[in-house]
């Protein structure tokens, strides 16, 4: 079985060089590096291994801190990778999910998670009962008074998380976004971005899409001329727009990976058929390219 190694440690002054050594020394054939708290479960490097990670490869850490600093977040993960059917295993500590031993292990983790849990709840509930019954109130004081103040502080707050949000999502989007529009329909820009999006990732709906677009164009981060009318297209041409597009965002893809997009995106053939055939889609682009949209 394939072992990759992860090795992370707090903040860029320390060094993975340890850690490294030792990874390898227990056979990973790569190990990938990460800087970034324990507690943060915004690790970029740690989910794209975790996304890359095929069935029968292991991950393996020196520490189970290393991985994470929460049962709950570890155990998020390691059943990511069972269900996957990838293993984990910590060099220092008795887990080894490819194990029967590793696999109870983990069981009783899950126990203690689940107990601490509960037991947080349980205190959680019990202070609650306290303060109010003392005439105590949780909450933001300035928010039951109706502070315009902590308001606006509050809104503001919800917008900034908002607006990292999209940050985060930008790459799926904003380029096809700013290539398209406002030459193309929102519909078909929306289809075009979601059948890019992997199987599990939440598609964009045509408003939230455009709620996004607006955004960045009050930022200043896009061209207000992205929100402008689509003209209008008849059937053709809108099929010649949306292979161009396609075809554009992806100079590299083949006449059937083309084929298989747009069946994805159950667009049908200028005859109304459902299944494409890579000759309809060169028919297509060659049309595409006479008319200038596609160089």
């Amino acid at each position: 079985m394939p072992l990759i190694g992860y090795a992370r440690v707090s903040t860029d002054e320390q060094s993975n060089a340890a850690q490294v050594q030792e990874l390898r020394a227990a056979g990973c054939t790569e190990v990938h590096e990460e800087h970034g708290s324990g507690g943060s479960r915004e690790r970029p490097a740690l989910r794209h291994l975790c996304d890359s990670l095929k069935a029968g490869d292991t991950l393996v850490v020196v520490r189970l801190d290393r991985l994470a600093r929460s049962l709950s977040h570890l155990l998020e993960v390691i059943e990511g990778l069972e269900a996957k059917g990838a293993h984990f295993k910590s060099l220092r500590d008795p887990v080894d999910t490819s194990s029967p031993q590793g696999k109870f292990t983990l069981q009783v983790l899950g126990a203690a998670a689940e107990l601490e849990r509960a037991l947080i709840r349980e205190r959680t509930l019990s202070g609650l009962r306290s303060a109010r019954s003392e005439g105590r109130i949780g909450g933001n004081p300035g928010l039951r008074s109706q502070d315009p103040e902590a308001i606006r502080k509050v809104r503001y707050a919800r917008d900034q998380a908002h607006f990292s949000k999209l940050e985060r999502s930008a790459s799926q989007w904003v380029p096809e976004v700013r290539r398209l529009r406002p030459d193309m329909p929102w519909e078909d820009v929306t289809r075009i971005i979601n059948a890019k999006l992997p199987a599990d990732a939440r598609k964009w709906s045509i408003e939230r899409l455009k709620r996004a677009v607006r955004r960045y164009v009050r930022e200043g981060l896009m061209d207000p001329a992205v929100l402008e009318r689509a003209p209008r297209k008849d059937t053709d041409d809108r099929l010649l727009a949306i292979i161009a597009g396609i075809a554009g965002a992806a100079p590299d893809m083949t006449l059937a990976q083309i084929a298989d997009r747009l069946e994805a995106m159950h667009e049908r053939t200028p005859r109304g058929r459902s299944k494409w055939s890579a000759s309809s889609v060169k028919m297509l682009l060659d049309r595409a390219k006479t008319r200038g949209l596609l160089s």
